[in-house]
């Protein structure tokens, strides 16, 4: 499936969702690997095979194939971290001075710029909701030379697919009581 079979999937409802995919996928302010990584990570985070499969085609062709592994790196790692930092984050207590005990060496050695591992990380952080990680990885791509418009629009592009596949998984349940 194309980014336009994915559009046209939406229904008119969603016509903001539409448009807004759309002029995302050609965001100016990101490079196109970081465009480019931001949708699938976002995509793969959103839980939707019809968007990541959809996302998948359109820009995975557009990344080296260490980018790409990096880009579901992200959103795999994340996928963990942000479960577990967000716990630790909202109950308090004693659990942030514990060590995580988790395997995190992806973070080290991305196979990508470190500031793009980064941005893809913070826009799955958003989609998950875990503030602490939205926080951590802003502070780390912001020091990496990111811009706050570059940071606001990986944002708005995961905002943006993550509401695509809430939209289309939404459309399938109305279908299938129907």
């Amino acid at each position: 499936m194309s980014l336009d079979a994915l559009r046209d999937r939406l229904p008119e409802y969603a016509r903001d969702l539409r448009l807004n995919l759309g002029s995302l996928a050609t965001e100016p302010v990101l490079t196109e690997q970081q465009r480019s990584g931001t949708f699938i990570a976002s995509a793969l985070a959103s839980r939707n095979a019809a968007v990541s499969a959809a996302i998948l085609a359109e820009f995975g062709p557009k990344l080296s194939a260490e980018a790409l592994n990096a880009a579901k790196a992200a959103a795999a790692i994340m996928g963990m971290n942000n479960i577990y930092y967000r716990f630790t984050h909202m109950v308090h207590g004693d659990y942030g001075k514990m060590p995580a005990k988790l395997r995190m060496n992806v973070m080290a050695k991305p196979g990508v710029e470190k500031a793009d591992f980064e941005l893809w990380s913070l826009a799955v952080s958003a989609v998950n909701g875990c503030g602490m990680c939205m926080e951590s990885h802003e502070k780390v791509v912001r020091e990496h030379g990111i811009t706050a418009e570059q940071v606001q629009a990986a944002v708005r592009i995961a905002a943006v697919v993550h509401a695509v596949a809430a939209t289309l998984d939404a459309e399938e349940a109305v279908a299938q009581a129907a």
